[in-house]
């Protein structure tokens, strides 16, 4: 773990072993973190956030640019890592996610450099107003391990270029990837004190971060029930939450129906379907349903190969934990015994090192009571539901608890506007994957949701890390 600039065992001694999902094998042991490190982790950054919040943004941007030059220069190794680790492929899938996370810090040091304020006129003629915004203070970072390299990056690197300090605890299962990255954060020689990393079980080392009075803003991603737990216990405190979605991919009846086919491999399979921005609902219009099956069950034998991750001709790995694969079993039993019709796959994999390698699946005939239907299922699913008119569609869409993504495939770029504005979602893709994101784009939950509250993504995840101040200024 990651204390005051140093590398420290926990205080209790105690260790956790990682596992590969990928083949099976030990990947070492890590510290198991308590609440005594977490306040250590708390009060050294408490130390050392007034003087780094006091350097220039310039200054401060130098040293996001740095980390990003380390891990460009570990990309193999990076990678290499997150496969084994967290189970994505190598070729397919772990080289882009160490690509997209050289672009979060670079951003981030561009945007330090960015942040803006104003000089309001006053009511007094003797009088001047400075109004701009300051760092928080030391911001709780608490992330998930299904993206367990660009997720934390996407609020660590802000926060910090904000002049924040940080204390990060990442999710226990790609505990050996949050290490990896914290090498590279530590090497870009911050001020001791400035980043911290406490691996652990999150409902002891997360929740003393999110309860802390140490802790002026909470940064989560990971799953609804977790963070409305850490919603509860940072209360009173900047928070900014992206939770779960289970975005509907609409098919309308005038699309182009083997593009959308295509584009439903990404929104399913891409991170073997665990991904908050999954297509978790496909909303096919009658007419085309048919088409769409046929396409769709062609580009799966086509172009999904599950298999070893360090293959090159793999596109798709295991689920990370025995969780997940659990759920994954559950909503699919649930959805054939309930009168879903298997297309293609339906069990888990055999013949591999472990028994998280699920077959990619469709499903037709899904209902509204299934539990495929209703929750995120997160695995390599595509449960299909027919609808007859854009308004039914919408009406399944907005019926949902979630608005974290939507996609509607139409030929029609007035109907699919149409579309976009009236279904409850934060981001919408029009004849696009739900899987398509950009990284310097708000992006987050609609309000009155259980997506989440704030934005990630650019200059926008600023303002849940810095806030406004006034100062006024008597000429005399």
């Amino acid at each position: 773990m990651v204390i005051g600039g140093e590398w420290v065992e926990s205080e209790s001694g105690a260790r956790f072993e990682a596992t590969s999902p990928a083949t099976g094998e030990s990947l070492g042991t890590l510290p198991e973190g308590t609440r005594e490190d977490a306040r250590r982790a708390i009060a050294a950054a408490n130390a050392s956030r007034r003087d780094w919040a006091a350097r220039s943004a310039f200054e401060r941007a130098a040293a996001m640019t740095r980390v990003a030059d380390l891990i460009e220069e570990r990309r193999d190794d990076l990678a290499r890592t997150l496969t084994l680790d967290q189970g994505k492929p190598l070729h397919a899938e772990a080289y882009g996610e160490v690509e997209e996370l050289v672009v979060y810090w670079r951003m981030a040091a561009a945007d330090a450099t960015r942040l803006t304020g104003s000089m309001p006129p006053s009511m007094d003629a003797a009088k001047r107003i400075l109004a701009y915004r300051v760092p928080r203070g030391v911001v709780g970072v608490i992330t998930p391990w299904n993206w367990p390299y660009t997720m934390p990056a996407e609020v660590i690197a802000p926060a910090l270029a904000a002049g924040n300090a940080v204390v990060w605890t990442p999710a226990s299962s790609t505990a050996i990837c949050a290490v990896k990255l914290a090498e590279c954060i530590v090497d870009a020689e911050f001020p001791a004190g400035v980043f911290s990393m406490i691996t652990g079980p999150g409902a002891v080392v997360g929740d003393e971060i999110a309860s802390s009075r140490g802790t002026h803003a909470i940064g989560f991603i990971g799953s609804v029930a977790t963070g409305l737990r850490v919603a509860e216990r940072a209360a009173g405190k900047a928070t900014l939450l992206e939770l779960g979605g289970n975005g509907p991919l609409v098919v309308l009846d005038d699309a182009d129906v083997e593009a959308a086919a295509e584009a439903s491999l990404v929104a399913s399979f891409l991170c073997a379907g665990q991904s908050c921005t999954a297509g978790e609902r496909f909303l096919v219009h009658e007419d085309v349903h048919d088409r769409f099956v046929e396409a769709l069950a062609a580009a799966v034998e086509r172009s999904i190969h599950l298999g070893d991750p360090f293959a090159e001709e793999t596109t798709m790995g295991p689920l990370n934990n025995e969780a997940t694969a659990a759920k994954m079993d559950e909503h699919v039993a649930d959805a054939l015994e309930r009168g879903a019709s298997l297309v293609t796959g339906g069990s888990r994999a055999s013949g591999f090192a472990t028994d998280l390698y699920w077959e990619a699946t469709v499903l037709t005939e899904v209902t509204e009571e299934m539990e495929v239907a209703r929750e995120e299922t997160f695995g390599p699913v595509v449960p299909i539901t027919r609808i007859s008119s854009d308004e039914e569609a919408l009406q399944i869409a907005n019926a949902s608890p979630y608005g974290l993504l939507t996609a509607v495939w139409t030929r029609d770029l007035a109907r699919g506007l149409r579309f976009a504005e009236a279904v409850d979602a934060g981001w919408v893709n029009v004849n696009e994957s739900t899987n398509y994101w950009e990284s310097h784009l708000p992006f987050g939950g609609r309000s009155g949701t259980r997506s989440g509250v704030g934005r990630v993504g650019g200059s926008s995840v600023l303002d849940a890390f810095t806030e406004p101040k006034t100062v006024v200024l008597t000429l005399g």
